[in-house]
């Protein structure tokens, strides 16, 4: 649990680190560095532990599957975002949980939720709710796509959790699962970056530069963490702990950005918090 907050933790301040370089590296671009910089850091830290890369272990099919849905996450949530606003496509994006533990309770019968772990889950889903305020209906034909594209990512972000836990891939070390998305997503971004028209104009400032180390190393290694975790543990109760990484998102935009926190936000951790406590309680009746 305490490694599953840290990583939550470097997510959250994986957000302000875009936005410090997004000015002079658009985001699709930057997705694209940090995963080709970090398929190298992936690849050296195998190399280093002796673990076997072009092994035939048959994880190929569903190391490909799960690379072009980590692909296509990053996609949909840059593009996505010309057309909804940022609060709405967190609150669309954080659905994952939800879908995990419903895919979880038809392929995994020991990880499926009771009452109180349900109720856990909605507290905290309420409490991102408080934080970023409820989403009015879609004012627009675009804005009604790109939450439709949000909740694309969430779809996909849960996919992505349960072939990782249902395929070889759980046989398989972390690393190598994530190196399978690295290369998947370099490609894939990269072709979402030309087709959309990014471009770096000038030399990134030294802000931009150590934002994109930053990047590299919260890719490089809390995903394979990330990975082994859910290999390990309930990929249901797991989930759950994302609601903390956008709180830690806004503490970050404070902290390094300068924003603002409102005494909402004070509510809103206090039910995250509460919801985690009843997701791992231990379920006293029948699962749901």
């Amino acid at each position: 649990m305490v490694l599953v907050v840290m990583i939550c933790l470097t997510w959250g301040f994986n957000q302000p680190a875009v936005k410090l370089a997004i000015h002079d590296v658009p985001p699709l671009t930057q997705c694209a560095i940090r995963s080709a910089l970090a398929t190298l850091v992936v690849l050296g830290l195998m190399r280093w532990r002796g673990l076997p890369i072009a092994a035939r272990d048959g994880s190929l099919a569903a190391g490909l599957a799960a690379g072009a849905l980590f692909g296509l996450e990053f996609l949909l949530i840059y593009r996505g975002l010309l057309y909804t606003t940022a609060s709405r496509a967190v609150l669309f994006i954080y659905l994952a949980p939800f879908f995990v533990v419903l895919g979880a309770r038809r392929l995994f019968p020991g990880d499926r939720f009771g009452l109180m772990q349900w109720l856990g889950l909605l507290m905290a889903f309420v409490g991102m709710v408080v934080a970023f305020g409820v989403p009015a209906p879609a004012s627009s034909p675009d804005q009604l796509l790109g939450d439709l594209m949000m909740a694309g990512v969430a779809l996909a972000w849960a996919a992505t959790t349960l072939i990782i836990k249902a395929t070889s891939l759980a046989r398989v070390s972390p690393e190598k699962t994530l190196l399978y998305q690295l290369v998947l997503c370099v490609p894939i971004v990269t072709a979402g970056a030309l087709v959309f028209g990014e471009r770096i104009v000038s030399m990134p400032s030294a802000v931009s530069l150590g934002s994109l180390a930053y990047q590299t190393l919260v890719v490089g290694t809390t995903f394979s963490l990330w990975f082994a975790l859910i290999v390990k543990f309930s990929a249901s109760r797991l989930s759950a702990f994302t609601f903390l990484t956008p709180l830690f998102g806004v503490a970050a935009g404070h902290l390094v950005l300068g924003e603002p926190l409102t005494p909402a936000f004070a509510v809103a951790v206090l039910l995250v918090a509460a919801g985690l406590v009843l997701v791992n309680r231990p379920s006293q009746r029948a699962p749901l």
